[in-house]
């Protein structure tokens, strides 16, 4: 299968969604993001304008609701096996988007791995930071054992008293509720802590997917409070060394899906559809217990062609939610509180 990555270009015609704050702030279904990581420390001006360059006329074709910059830490601490790819540290993606994203003219979601920084570091990117067009996810300590300048609650606290404005996001994983069982509590505490939306780790355990989403429902329903956007994060796996990598990165891979990835002479294909169809399983899910759910593509892969499948992958996503999409996607067309619980109920019932 031939993939260019090309998509049908935005119509003017169409009529222009809201801002990502204001469809986060709303809690709706159908936001589509897409995530990438700043070039290598150690990259020539030139080099990273030219990945600037390159990446957003990629994206330019898409109509996206904001871009998400990853901030990547040494996580070596949290496993035994050895990294399929060597850790090499990246450009402060804040620094990467002041310097050489001017062109983007959406908004960013910048990450921050806050235990790499002081809480003086902190306070002045937050107070130094536009909230109109960027928002923040804060992320923990990979491990117990790994050394922190910062903890989350912390930083969380430092963005309440320095820019409470900018929106904060925080994330979610399907595997440590698979384990642990308590993944739904620890994203209603930090929805208690201030945060207003939730990116998950990359999917493709979509009935594990379906249980944690379940249950976070259930615990909003119980609690008398709305649910947040969650942003479901999918990635294309097009060779048995992204394989690798995923799972190293913590991501179950279903045994069936894995042994498709495997055996397929073009797994680019098998993972392109299998992401497709965990697109439309949670996005229907999700509109059935009534938690606005949304999507994020990336590509863990600096491969040409699983990037371009990404881009492929995040066009097919936009047509999806717009076809999909009841008129105005904010709570107010969605079912009632009400009728929500009842459907939480109905699905743990059938559990």
């Amino acid at each position: 299968m031939e993939l260019t990555g090309r998509v049908t270009s935005i119509d003017p015609a169409r009529s222009p969604r809201r801002s990502l704050s204001e469809l986060i702030r709303s809690r709706a279904d159908g936001i589509l993001l897409f995530g990438i990581t700043p070039p290598k420390v150690g990259a020539t001006p030139e080099r990273m304008a030219e990945i600037a360059e390159v990446t957003l006329r990629r994206l330019a074709p898409l109509d996206l609701d904001g871009l998400i910059l990853y901030d990547i830490d040494d996580e070596s601490e949290r496993v035994d096996e050895d990294r399929p790819f060597p850790y090499l540290p990246t450009v402060d993606p804040a620094r990467f988007a002041t310097g050489y994203l001017a062109g983007w003219l959406r908004p960013l979601i910048v990450y921050r791995c806050v235990g790499k920084y002081t809480e003086v570091e902190l306070a002045h990117w937050l107070a130094s930071a536009s909230p109109s067009d960027l928002l923040t996810v804060f992320v923990g300590a990979s491990s117990s054992s790994q050394p922190v300048r910062t903890d989350l609650s912390s930083a969380q606290a430092l963005r309440r008293s320095v820019r409470p404005e900018i929106l904060l996001g925080a994330v979610t994983i399907t595997e440590r509720h698979t384990t642990r069982g308590d993944e739904h509590l620890r994203m209603i505490a930090k929805q208690a802590s201030g945060c207003a939306f939730f990116v998950s780790q990359v999917v493709y355990d979509v009935d594990a997917t379906r249980t944690l989403l379940s249950d976070y429902a259930g615990s909003c329903a119980d609690r008398g409070i709305a649910p947040l956007p969650v942003i479901f994060t999918l990635s294309i796996c097009g060779s048995l060394k992204t394989l690798e990598f995923l799972e190293w990165l913590g991501v179950v891979v279903p045994r069936s899906l894995e042994h498709d990835l495997r055996c397929a002479t073009d797994p680019l294909s098998v993972s392109l559809d299998q992401c497709r169809r965990a697109a439309d399983d949670l996005l229907r899910f999700g509109r059935r217990l009534g938690v606005p759910v949304g999507f994020n593509v990336e590509s863990v892969s600096i491969r040409k062609v699983e990037i371009e499948a990404a881009v492929t992958l995040a066009g097919q996503l936009r047509t999806l939610l717009d076809d999909g999409a009841v008129a105005d996607s904010g709570p107010g067309s969605r079912a009632s509180s009400a009728t929500r619980s009842s459907a939480w109920s109905a699905d743990r019932e059938s559990r």
